[in-house]
């Protein structure tokens, strides 16, 4: 079995105290790749020596919509020259979150067209976290790709059809995390069936959304295996079937990272 954790925060105090276990586990299940992903860059060094010190893991670079106007102005150069470092592969987590909004909304959205410039100079992927902001997330995309394209995913899928659609309509990805899992996410696992397979990622966004049967629990990398035992029962896929596409699909996605297909 090779499963790509496609986005998760090994840097955060959750993992501190057993972080060499948490990696085990991770292999011991399968999942033998993982992308940890920066969300302040205030913070990129703690993210980045997390990166340095496992061969199976690498790093982004950037600033998730809630710290967008907590953490200094970021501007394409900026992010480009930090993902100059071999391990850093990609740009984010960025993107509009109008859920909570601990940011306000034109701070959100100049930190994510930041983002996209540097993922379209760079031609890095980009990692987009939209929450009850649907209607601008695609304003913003439609209006970036059509100054040039540039690679990128949805994390975290949680939106509707359309805007998986529209994503991959722009050769953009879809992430899947363990609420795909939940038993009234319907709604998620029937996008999963219609779109796609050579678009699809799985992730665990751990320590957050532990899929079932850890619900509630906090979420590691190794717990990515549920997720897509899920989603390959929902495509009629074996889970090795499904695993070995998904991980292609990471490595397409991701071409700095090494690929062992």
């Amino acid at each position: 079995m090779f499963l790509v954790d496609s986005h998760c925060h090994l840097d955060f105090p959750d993992f501190a105290a057993e972080l060499d276990d948490v990696i085990a586990r991770s292999r011991d299940a399968g999942v033998q790749m993982m992308l940890t992903i920066c969300t302040h860059l205030s913070k990129f060094e703690q993210v980045r020596a997390v990166a340095e010190a496992y061969p199976e893991v690498y790093c982004t670079v950037g600033i998730h919509p809630h710290e967008a106007a907590n953490e200094p102005e970021v501007d394409a150069e900026t992010l480009m020259r930090l993902a100059e470092h071999p391990k850093v592969v990609g740009f984010g987590e960025t993107g509009l979150d109008f859920y909570y909004e601990h940011s306000p909304r034109a701070e959100q959205e100049r930190s994510f067209r930041a983002h996209i410039a540097a993922a379209r100079t760079a031609r890095l992927p980009i990692i987009i976290h939209t929450r009850n902001a649907d209607d601008d997330t695609l304003r913003i995309l439609d209006d970036e790709m059509g100054k040039g394209a540039f690679p990128g995913l949805i994390h975290c899928f949680s939106s509707s059809h359309q805007v998986a659609e529209r994503a991959v309509e722009h050769g953009m990805y879809i992430s899947f995390s363990g609420i795909a899992t939940f038993k009234k996410a319907e709604d998620i696992r029937e996008s999963a069936r219609t779109l796609p397979l050579d678009r699809l990622l799985v992730e665990t966004d751990a320590p957050y959304l532990a899929p079932i049967p850890h619900r509630g629990k906090r979420n590691e990398p190794a717990f990515t295996r549920h997720t897509a035992a899920c989603l390959a029962r929902e495509l009629g896929l074996s889970e090795q079937a499904f695993a070995e596409a998904t991980s292609r699909n990471f490595f397409t996605l991701f071409k700095k990272v090494p690929s062992p297909f």
